[in-house]
């Protein structure tokens, strides 16, 4: 079974959801037929099973930001959680890739990928302590911001964008930190 998740995630990777066939699996997996549909349905009941395995990893991450508060403290705990999220996002990377893709579908694993998203903006709004400028509304905002995040990854793992690690992680946080507090020292905030 181990075989055939690494099989799929990289064939899911290199081909895309739609385009792999169970065909291509098995043979990535050196594997026959036979045992694929002893663990598996389908090609989409494999891709489920490894876009579970990734969800459970990003709840588990999205749980891990501390409070996000508008002082520098506030900024090194994001930082620090974008450090963790790019680390999962770069193990998981073929499974992310390939469920991003799905997305635009009506599918479960779309949905799965939908989701995520969309807890992690939950999350992040929950977490944001001590008040946002006037005008930003913490969800909308939250959610703009996990979308930053995740498209960038996105592009960075594809080789789309290529930046040293640290300016990375620090320009999101600084981004990101900017966008919900305001830029400005001193910027009118309103109370959460």
């Amino acid at each position: 079974m181990a075989k055939l998740l690494d099989a799929g995630a990289q064939v899911f990777a290199t081909k895309g959801f739609h385009a792999a066939r169970v065909d291509d699996i098995v043979k990535a997996a050196q594997t026959s037929h036979g045992t694929f549909y002893l663990y598996f349905p389908n090609k989409e009941a494999l891709f489920r099973a490894l876009a579970e395995d990734v969800a459970a990893q990003m709840e588990g991450l999205s749980e891990s930001l501390g409070p996000v508060t508008p002082d520098e403290a506030g900024k090194s705990e994001l930082r620090a959680w974008l450090a963790r999220f790019s680390e999962v996002y770069e193990r998981s990377g073929a499974v992310i890739g390939a469920w991003t893709a799905a997305e635009t579908g009506d599918s479960e694993v779309g949905r799965i990928g939908t989701e995520l998203l969309g807890g992690f903006a939950v999350m992040l709004s929950r977490r944001i302590s001590g008040g946002t400028p006037d005008g930003v509304e913490p969800a909308v905002a939250a959610m703009a911001l996990v979308a930053m995040i995740e498209r960038y990854q996105y592009y960075a793992l594809s080789g789309m964008v290529r930046a040293d690690r640290d300016a990375v992680l620090d320009t999101l946080a600084g981004v990101t930190h900017a966008a919900l507090f305001g830029a400005v020292a001193g910027a009118p905030v309103r109370a959460s």
